[in-house]
């Protein structure tokens, strides 16, 4: 497998205006000119306003949104099968929106590879077949695309299936072979617009677990498109929330949880299950020079997991640890199971 740096994406006030003269308008939408009144007077569509997000390399960066919200478009900005009307995506330290057409031809080829909604097989070839078609496209030596390609189509559970076409497959079998196709291809950047949507719930999750545990091997830069709200906290080491084209907020799934920037984020986090989200950091208390006391818990896990190793052993008290075993602070079960059910106090933030 080649030996890919994290890239890093950054996306700089990327503008996105629909219509037969975006340039003209984008001044006024600076200007503060809202999409219903571009509409209205000028017949073009705001698709997106002022984007600024930093999508650290190895992460999953979520960008999550209703129908509408400008998600899918910026996606395709990344790859740039959409044009912005301004602004920059830089990748690594090449700003995609100056690309030539060779440039960007390689770009897509070699840096990127996208898992859709609709799987996107096709439907003549095999699993094998299918999943072989981008280092068929890059010229890569046959032995070494059969090679690279079975080693994916097993690591997404798919042994046995090389054979089989896509018709005489389940909806999640498919979309096991577009994560096989796109893990082949072997680029640092993995684009998933919507890739879960069209499976059934429990599908859904298998399929969310598949994507976590590979990425802790592979740790690939991943930007991943969602309308679900459960599916972005499980997934995002970041997430933006975009509504009409502008980014609403980003941060962690616990700082979007805890501090939901307005009352439309605070309608999507209400119902949210504190304790799989927020982490037992949140409501430790300074060890006041005691010495550690009950259960040691590692910092970073969540309360649920945390109370329930706090009950399996009989323990109302526990001390959060480090990696290194280094005491942090203090908590008891009260706090712990109060926490997943109302708002933290931010304080102890």
């Amino acid at each position: 497998m080649a030996d890919h740096k994290n890239i890093g994406i950054s996306v700089r006030h990327l503008y996105k205006i629909f219509g037969s003269t975006p340039e003209r308008y984008v001044d006024a939408v600076k200007g503060g000119m809202t999409k219903a009144e571009l509409k209205e007077r000028h017949d073009h569509v705001l698709g997106l306003k002022d984007i600024n997000i930093d999508m650290p390399g190895g992460g999953v960066q979520v960008v999550m949104g209703l129908s509408g919200s400008g998600k899918s478009t910026l996606i395709r900005h990344i790859n740039r099968l959409i044009d912005p009307t301004a602004g920059e995506v830089i990748v690594g330290d090449e700003d995609v929106v100056k690309m030539s057409d060779l440039e960007l031809r390689e770009f897509r080829r070699h840096k990127t590879a996208m898992v859709f909604q609709k799987f996107a097989l096709l439907p003549h070839r095999t699993v094998l077949e299918n999943t072989v078609y981008g280092l068929e496209i890059q010229g890569v030596p046959r032995p070494q695309q059969e090679e690279q390609a079975r080693r994916w189509i097993s690591r997404v559970g798919l042994d046995g299936f090389e054979n089989s076409y896509p018709n005489q497959l389940s909806g999640g079998m498919q979309q096991r072979v577009g994560l096989a196709r796109a893990l082949t291809n072997d680029a640092p950047i993995l684009l998933m617009d919507e890739a879960f949507s069209a499976l059934d719930p429990l599908i859904r999750m298998d399929m969310q677990s598949v994507l976590l545990d590979l990425q802790k091997e592979i740790r690939k830069t991943i930007v991943f498109i969602t309308h679900d709200l459960d599916e972005a906290l499980r997934l995002g080491d970041r997430i933006a929330i975009l509504r009409d084209g502008e980014v609403v907020q980003q941060g962690t799934a616990q700082e979007i949880v805890l501090r939901p920037a307005d009352e439309y984020i605070s309608s999507f986090v209400r119902e949210v299950n504190r304790g799989r989200v927020i982490s037992i950091d949140m409501v430790m208390s300074p060890l006041n020079g005691a010495g550690p006391q009950g259960l040691p818990i590692l910092s970073g896990t969540v309360l649920e997991i945390a109370a329930k190793e706090m009950t399996d052993n009989a323990q109302n008290r526990a001390h959060v640890v480090d990696a290194a075993g280094k005491p942090l602070g203090a908590v008891d079960i009260q706090n712990v199971i109060s926490a997943m059910v109302t708002p933290v106090d931010h304080t102890m933030a």
